[in-house]
């Protein structure tokens, strides 16, 4: 019993590991449980649903952005043809007439090019000696309400 070679002393202790180590079948194969599938497989679940949350909410402020740089161009654009023409235009399709903008940009809350013009309160933007009305301001044609500034899109 002493006298043991040492190759049957590392087939006895590989045997003996085989049994105990999880995972290993007896061919020598080694495969994950299912459990530990589950596992893995909640953790890439609970992961994956915190990235789409961040992803929509990110769309959402760039939607925002892009609502903020249009409305900015496009009053830029009224402005300086009011400024240039001494009278306001009549409709957003004259700044593109008229070179001030390429095209008129989709609303990018609503996704068409329909914006809510406003000749109401042209003061701001015709001198006294402007006697032609026309569109002075431009809002979105969205009702809904910002998630991020609680207000709604319309009143930007």
């Amino acid at each position: 019993m002493i006298a043991m070679s040492f190759t049957s002393i590392c087939d006895r202790g590989r045997r003996h590991r085989r049994e105990l180590t999880p995972g290993l079948s007896r061919s020598g194969q080694r495969g994950f449980t299912l459990m530990e599938l589950m596992i893995v497989i909640a953790i890439i679940l609970v992961l994956a649903s915190i990235a789409v949350g961040r992803y929509e909410r990110s769309y959402e402020r760039a939607k925002e952005a892009t609502l903020h740089q249009d409305l900015f161009i496009l009053r830029k654009a009224i402005y300086d043809y009011t400024t240039d023409k001494e009278a306001a235009p009549n409709s957003l399709d004259d700044l593109v007439t008229e070179h001030y903008i390429s095209k008129v940009p989709n609303d990018p809350i609503t996704g068409g090019p329909d914006w809510v013009v406003d000749s109401s309160n042209c003061a701001a933007v015709m001198s006294p000696d402007q006697m032609t009305g026309g569109i002075c301001d431009v809002h979105s044609a969205s009702d809904s309400v910002s998630p991020f500034e609680n207000t709604p899109y319309s009143s930007w």
